[in-house]
């Protein structure tokens, strides 16, 4: 009978222990607990704007274009560029020129002075280029496409701007994203383990599973720590770009979700900015080497002048006339047009080297956008069954021990390892959309 009553007297405390633990369990294991100290401080930290995010991105990127001093001087050299452009274009036009003297003279014969005084001379010439085999032309051409070419690097200066300041405000997404996640992770571990302390006092039995769950709750405070590390280095790299005046981060999970037909991007890589600078590059040099080769050819000027001089003596003459300039031995000559030609082959190579490289480097980024956006609808799906045997595990735990506290934890872990997941695949396939639009038109053609 005693036996009995012993018996009974166990299982009442068992069902009252069981009890307890499903009661604080149900009440207080939730995400939305902010028990732990780096949870609260994450908490306070995670701060999503409901801003628009197109519209923040597009002001991040103007504040970033408008305060670069790297954009800055490579507009200033695309200036310059067309300046020396506009300067080489001129040289066929009639150029003047006005000599202006004035002397004290004097001459002597046998010691004899024939006299001295003032003497002024007044010279007028002007003078045209009628014929040079298209030389200045083609000069000019080279100033041109070498214009072009630095106004197009101005461009895909701004680009490239654009695309670090787009990267780096995803990543402020992706981290802030990650700290919640971490966050929610570590206020379920310090319910768990606040539950497990109340059960403890009543089965020092059990004091192994407070160990285990503190020990977990450790490792999520450890990861929402390194995340919010991770954050503000980020935010840093960002206020280099933007200022220090950061906004808070839109939610940008919407964002370049779409990945765009890889024979768009194909034709779309023709008209980057990079690509057209290639180009103008290799038609500047084929202009500099036809105005080499005009260099060995006549050139014929036209010629208008005229002269008064006044003083000890007085004259006045004119002339009106043309000149021709042949070359007729002029050393090193070929060996100036083969060097020019050989750059010039040099620059089409250079460019469809760089076209080449690209089209492969569209079909990579193209593989990793697809396959990041397809792993995170995978993730959505698993998430579904690891949230369900989530909480299957957890009321099988409370229901006096048909789980272990380690099947609580690994049940845990992997539902929020997978969100991770998902945060990190969604964001690495707007990261290669993003490069995949650089490589064309520009980041913010999708954006605007």
């Amino acid at each position: 009978m005693g036996t009995l009553r012993n018996l009974g007297m166990s299982l009442f405390q068992c069902l009252l222990l069981g009890a307890t633990t499903a009661a604080l369990a149900q009440s207080r294991c939730n995400e939305d607990d902010a028990n732990s100290p780096a949870a609260q401080k994450a908490a306070s930290q995670l701060v999503i704007s409901d801003a628009d995010p197109r519209a923040q991105i597009q002001v991040l990127v103007d504040r970033a274009l408008a305060r670069s001093q790297s954009v800055g001087m490579v507009k200033l050299l695309a200036q310059a560029a067309r300046d020396d452009w506009e300067e080489v274009s001129q040289a066929n036009k009639p150029r003047a020129s006005l000599d202006l003297q004035g002397n004290q003279m004097g001459s002597s014969t046998d010691g004899a002075s024939n006299g001295s005084g003032a003497q002024g001379r007044v010279a007028f010439n002007l003078s045209a280029t009628l014929f040079d085999f298209g030389r200045n032309r083609q000069l000019a051409g080279w100033r041109s496409q070498l214009a072009e070419a630095a106004r197009q690097g101005y461009f895909s200066a701004e680009q490239q701007l654009a695309l670090q300041t787009v990267s780096l405000a995803l990543d402020r997404g992706r981290y802030l994203l990650q700290a919640q996640v971490y966050s929610q992770y570590v206020r379920r571990m310090a319910c768990l383990v606040d539950s497990l302390e109340t059960i403890v006092k009543a089965d020092k039995g059990r004091a192994s599973e407070l160990v285990q769950a503190q020990k977990n709750l450790l490792q999520a405070d450890l990861a929402v720590e390194s995340t919010m590390s991770a954050l503000r280095q980020t935010e840093t790299r960002l206020k280099r770009f933007v200022g220090d005046d950061l906004p808070p981060s839109a939610s940008f999970s919407n964002l370049l979700t779409r990945v765009p037909e890889l024979d768009d991007m194909q034709r779309d890589a023709l008209s980057a900015p990079d690509v057209i600078q290639l180009e103008a590059q290799a038609r500047a040099q084929g202009s500099y080497v036809e105005s080499v080769r005009a260099n060995a050819k006549p050139q014929v000027n036209a010629i208008v002048g005229t002269s008064a001089s006044a003083g000890v003596t007085r004259s006045r003459d004119w002339a009106v006339g043309f000149s021709v300039n042949v070359p007729l031995m002029t050393p090193g000559q070929d060996a100036s047009v083969n060097a020019a030609s050989k750059r010039a082959e040099a620059a089409r190579l250079q460019r469809e080297d760089a076209l080449e490289a690209r089209r492969y480097r569209l079909i990579d980024m193209h593989e990793s956008a697809t396959s990041a956006f397809d792993r995170a609808r995978r993730i959505t799906e698993i998430l579904r069954n690891s949230s369900q045997l989530r909480t299957a595990t957890l009321q099988q735990w409370q229901q006096l021990g048909r789980r272990s506290l380690f099947d609580v934890m690994g049940s845990e872990s992997d539902y929020y390892s997978l969100r991770i997941a998902h945060v990190n695949a969604l964001f690495d396939g707007q990261q290669a959309v993003a490069m995949l639009w650089s490589l064309g038109r520009g980041v913010m053609a999708p954006l605007r």
